[in-house]
């Protein structure tokens, strides 16, 4: 009695590996039949519903590609904290600091206790935390920072005339053109994105004057982001 109904499980249980639920799975099991059991290609391709060319191209594949992963690696390293340990508390009291998940990731690194950034979101999205607005640049920690270039200053232009060599000379002949296209309207028009220091119009000038220049490939010249 209970060897049948052993039996009969077993069987059960068995069926989930030799029917298939997805496409890889059914890959693997073909694949395994053919090389492991040795099982012929026709007879093969047909308990797995694929024609017999098919199955022999997902062989040839194979053969040129054995090193494909059937199966999903284990993930490697720390990814979220358990609720009772310390270092989540931590996390916690570092966000209510204002601090981003970066500066949080590397505050726990310092300390011995390795997170990435993306286990740290997850670690404060779990604890109902939203993400940080964007920050002023007073609002960041202090840390190493590119070097802030002076503000230009109209005001300090020195129009006395004087000679000077530049590169850029031939610029000034659009001058007189660019004055009379009202850049300022159509930039407003169309929405382009600009800033209080550095106008979409403005932008768009600066832009405008790398392709008078000849400067093939401006796309490191990014508009300021607005909206």
């Amino acid at each position: 009695m209970f060897i049948s109904e052993g039996s009969q499980i077993t069987r059960k249980e068995a069926r989930l590996f030799l029917e298939p639920a997805n496409a890889t799975h059914r890959q693997y099991e073909a694949l395994r039949a053919f090389f492991v059991e040795g099982l012929p290609s026709p007879e093969v391709a047909k308990r797995f519903g694929y024609s017999p060319g098919s199955f022999r191209v997902l062989v040839h594949k194979f053969r040129h590609g054995p090193g494909r992963q059937f199966f999903l690696p284990p993930a490697k390293g720390p990814q979220t904290a358990p609720r009772s340990d310390p270092v989540r508390q931590q996390i916690v009291a570092l966000r209510k600091q204002n601090l981003s998940i970066y500066d949080i990731s590397k505050a726990l690194a310092k300390e011995g206790h390795p997170l990435s950034a993306v286990a740290v979101a997850l670690v404060l999205k779990s604890e109902g935390f939203a993400r940080l607005p964007r920050r002023r640049d007073e609002e960041r920690p202090n840390t190493v920072r590119p070097t802030v270039a002076d503000v230009a200053d109209v005001r300090q232009i020195d129009l006395q005339p004087r000679r000077v060599r530049t590169q850029f000379g031939g610029l000034f002949l659009f001058v007189a053109l660019l004055a009379k296209v009202p850049l300022d309207r159509i930039c407003a028009q169309a929405q382009l994105p600009g800033s209080k220091m550095v106008p979409a119009d403005c932008a768009m000038r600066s832009l405008l004057g790398l392709k008078l220049f000849g400067t093939a490939r401006h796309g490191h010249a990014c508009l300021p982001a607005g909206r």
